[in-house]
């Protein structure tokens, strides 16, 4: 009888067991498909027009993998390396801004809810520590103001039941700030924000405080490079100047913070069209100071030269901008005519400026000054900056014309001293223009001595380059143009001796002869 009842409840667990494994069983069928259908999602391609991914498996965009960008230079330890690209920039921070993180010399204040004895003013200290009541040194270095305020409540979680902590900041603490590259006083620069003047700097002021940039600034990709909060990641956002400049892109002029580093590359091509319209931005070429460059090649006055900028006055109505100068940047005609002007065979066409880098790389710009006499194309009368080396080669050969308009032209001297002795009406130095042949001289001196001079030759004495004399004798023809043999074009500082004639150099040597016997005639007639 006690048999019956074990034997029917070891049936009926024994049905339970089947029944769970079926069960089991069971659900295990019904979620396979399910898992499937996810593992298909999420290896779908994104391209398919037939499936959609879900936006919690879209792939995050990864800045490695874009392209470097064109025309860019990276800063590297040594100058003589092949300095790699610079790393692809944020572009978006233009629209993003980052918020301010904490650091050792903010001034702080908490508000804490319902307790006002634990509120106040507290400084960040050196380690980014603040020392609050009963919490004691809380770390807040590189954290918001938000996440600031999420830290320390957790602290007072401990004491308060539910703890409402507002964090503001009271007085920012000095702004340190780096700029290399291509500006005229890299270094670090530090700001100090007041209640006068709360708003943070922005690349365009630090460029500013920093001279301003060079000739050869790559403005299209002025890179600023952030620590991430602290947390240990740096990013590197682009700054687009030229927007700014050209487009009104007021976003390209970023909000700096502390730690910030500023590098402005050198441009891979110099655009001479651009630099006129840099010169007149507020971060540009810097003008209010000399500059000294060297000049060499078919130049009267080679070696080195101050070139002064020029200053332009303008009277304007308000009172603080009255009466205040601007000054204009040095430009390459300035520096010929420091140069007392170029040389008549000089070839204008195929000028060269060696301009040096940031990081001691030499750059070669090509300059066509013939342009600015023929077109007026002004960009080739291109701005210096300091340190240039200005090569004015010789030219194989020049026509008459292209002579005549380069010596009509602002860079040659507006007029060359010559020297013209013997048989004319005055001789001595006689003040021409530049390109001007032998006749053109010897009528300026008054012309030939109608009764002493050798009208048909005369000698011409030059200075040459490496400091030897070039003499050589010329058949005068008053009628000629201008040519090698006949009327030469004279160059500073040449010597025209004109001799005498045959019959003047007889009756000069027979003057010479007879002049004792004159003076005995004369004394004989003196004594009787």
């Amino acid at each position: 009888m006690k048999t019956t009842p074990v034997l029917y409840q070891l049936f009926l667990e024994r049905i339970n067991s089947y029944s769970a494994i079926a069960l089991c069983f069971c659900l295990t069928l019904a979620s396979a498909p399910a898992i499937a259908q996810n593992n298909t999602i999420e290896l779908q391609d994104t391209g398919s027009d037939s499936q959609v991914e879900p936006a919690s498996k879209q792939p995050q965009v990864n800045y490695k993998d874009l392209p470097p960008l064109d025309n860019s230079k990276f800063p590297g330890s040594n100058p003589t390396q092949e300095i790699a690209p610079l790393p692809p920039a944020n572009t978006s921070f233009a629209t993003d801004e980052t918020d301010y993180t904490l650091g050792a010399g903010d001034q702080i204040k908490l508000d804490i809810f319902q307790v006002a004895e634990y509120s106040g003013e507290y400084p960040v200290l050196v380690d980014g520590t603040i020392s609050l009541p009963l919490v004691g040194r809380v770390d807040v270095r590189g954290l918001s103001l938000k996440e600031t305020s999420e830290v320390v409540s957790k602290k007072y979680a401990t004491y308060l039941k539910r703890p409402i902590i507002t964090v503001g900041l009271v007085a920012p603490r000095p702004l340190r700030i780096g700029i290399a590259g291509e500006v005229d006083n890299p270094g670090a620069y530090e700001v100090v924000l007041t209640a006068d003047a709360p708003q943070f700097p922005t690349v365009t002021t630090l460029l500013t405080q920093a001279g301003g940039i060079t000739t050869i600034a790559d403005v299209r990709n002025v890179r600023v490079t952030r620590s991430n909060g602290g947390k240990g990641k740096e990013v590197t956002y682009n700054s687009n100047l030229w927007d700014l400049l050209t487009k009104n892109q007021i976003r390209q002029d970023i909000s700096l913070r502390d730690g910030d580093t500023i590098f402005v590359p050198t441009t891979a091509q110099i655009n001479t069209t651009e630099l006129d319209r840099l010169a007149q931005a507020s971060f540009g070429l810097q003008s209010d100071k000399p500059i000294k460059v060297a000049v060499v090649g078919e130049i009267y006055r080679p070696g080195s030269h101050f070139i002064q900028p020029e200053l332009l006055s303008r009277d304007n109505n308000s009172g603080a901008n009255q009466g205040k100068q601007e000054s204009i940047p040095p430009r390459l005609s300035q520096a010929i005519s420091a140069a007392s002007g170029i040389k008549p065979l000089a070839d204008i066409k195929e000028v060269q400026i060696k301009r040096t880098s940031w990081n001691g790389e030499e750059k070669i710009i090509a300059v066509n000054l013939w342009e600015v006499i023929q077109s007026g194309d002004t960009s080739q009368d291109i701005i210096l900056q300091e340190g240039d080396k200005i090569i004015i080669p010789k030219a194989t050969a020049l026509t008459e014309e292209e002579r005549q308009k380069i010596a009509d032209g602002t860079f040659s001297p507006d007029e060359i001293t010559v020297n013209v002795v013997g048989e004319v009406v005055t001789p001595g130095p006689v003040q021409v223009k530049p390109n001007t042949p032998l006749n053109q001289a010897i009528l300026a001196a008054g012309g030939f001595d109608t009764q002493r001079a050798n009208s048909k030759e005369v000698e011409l004495v030059s200075l040459k380059p490496d400091g030897t004399v070039d003499k050589r004798k010329i058949q005068i023809d008053l009628g000629a143009e201008v040519n090698e043999q006949t009327n030469p074009v004279l160059g500073q500082n040449d010597v025209v001796v004109v001799g005498r004639s045959g019959s003047t150099s007889a009756t000069d040597s027979l003057g010479k002869v007879t002049s004792p016997l004159g003076g005995l005639f004369g004394l004989f007639n003196a004594i009787f």
